[in-house]
């Protein structure tokens, strides 16, 4: 699922798998949480809607089902690590 990035009330992110219908909210705790059963449209309005945080809080917090989580953080490659590597040294131990 592709995140967007937000900035709107508590809301950091908000993402939507349109196949399974489902809209990930991530907030600025770090904690998630994922709704079925939503539909494109309620994606769409929320995704483009310039007070996201205030459609958020009267559309979907109270009228789908969440499941709550915790938002991953991605693992990251050093910049510095990658330059400062030997030629042909990936890092990785090999037997």
């Amino acid at each position: 699922m592709e995140m967007k990035k937000i900035n709107a009330g508590k809301l950091r992110a908000i993402g939507y798998d349109a196949r399974q219908r489902i809209l990930r909210v991530e907030f600025d705790d770090g904690s998630a949480i994922d709704y079925s059963g939503v539909g494109a449209d309620v994606w769409s309005r929320l995704s483009t809607s310039g007070a996201a945080w205030s459609f958020y809080r009267d559309n979907i917090e109270e009228e789908y089902a969440g499941k709550r989580g915790r938002v991953l953080p991605k693992e990251k490659s050093s910049a510095l690590e990658d330059l400062f590597k030997t030629p042909g040294n990936d890092g990785k131990k090999h037997d």
